[in-house]
């Protein structure tokens, strides 16, 4: 059954409507995003969690160290990086480690093998964005993708077409943020949506 994971959690009511409705993992974003949380707050909602949901930080370009800090503070299970980090950088981290590219017209599976990640996201590419962007990319594009990872679908995905994403991909997971917010309010979760989206993705 496929994994999800509710992306961009600010608050706790999110975070356990998320967990309750059967979430299998939850992004906190620590980079500049309308969905960006403090350390301190993410320490505070991954208190409260159960322990069977993996906690999972978002960073784009940070500091090595700055990464290290805050995952060990929080208690992160794993960190996915959205930005331009090399292979080394991610091999450096010494952590579980989801590397996102941003699909535009095609899919290079040789500059994706290049990264010692434990799971591959693919996201849609939108210039001056990195994440959240609430598009979708051409999931043919990643249908029958070989990789010797996990992958990962993110990128405009919602309640009423991620159904239809899993059956195109089969990816190990999806990831979704804006599609399962409150209009026009960007982190903010609306939990009729996380619930609906989750027994799509999970088919249930």
């Amino acid at each position: 059954m496929v994994r999800v994971k509710i992306c961009g959690i600010t608050d706790i009511s999110s975070a356990l409507a998320a967990a309750e409705a059967g979430a299998d993992a939850l992004g906190f974003v620590f980079a500049p995003s309308p969905r960006r949380i403090t350390p301190s707050q993410a320490c505070r909602i991954c208190r409260e969690l159960p322990p069977f949901i993996t906690r999972v930080g978002v960073f784009v370009d940070a500091p090595l160290e700055e990464v290290r800090a805050v995952a060990e503070y929080c208690g992160l299970d794993a960190i996915q990086l959205h930005g331009s980090e090399s292979p080394d950088y991610c091999r450096a981290l010494g952590r579980r480690v989801i590397k996102a590219f941003r699909v535009g017209d095609e899919i290079d599976p040789v500059e994706l093998s290049r990264y010692p990640a434990d799971a591959i996201l693919l996201d849609t590419f939108v210039a001056g964005q990195k994440g959240g962007t609430g598009q979708p990319f051409d999931w043919q594009l990643a249908a029958g993708l070989k990789l010797s990872r996990p992958l990962i679908l993110a990128g405009g995905l919602t309640p009423e077409n991620v159904g239809r994403a899993v059956a195109i991909v089969q990816p190990y997971g999806v990831d979704v943020s804006s599609g399962v917010e409150k209009d026009g309010q960007p982190g903010k979760k609306d939990p009729d949506k996380i619930r609906r989206f989750i027994a799509a993705a999970k088919g249930l």
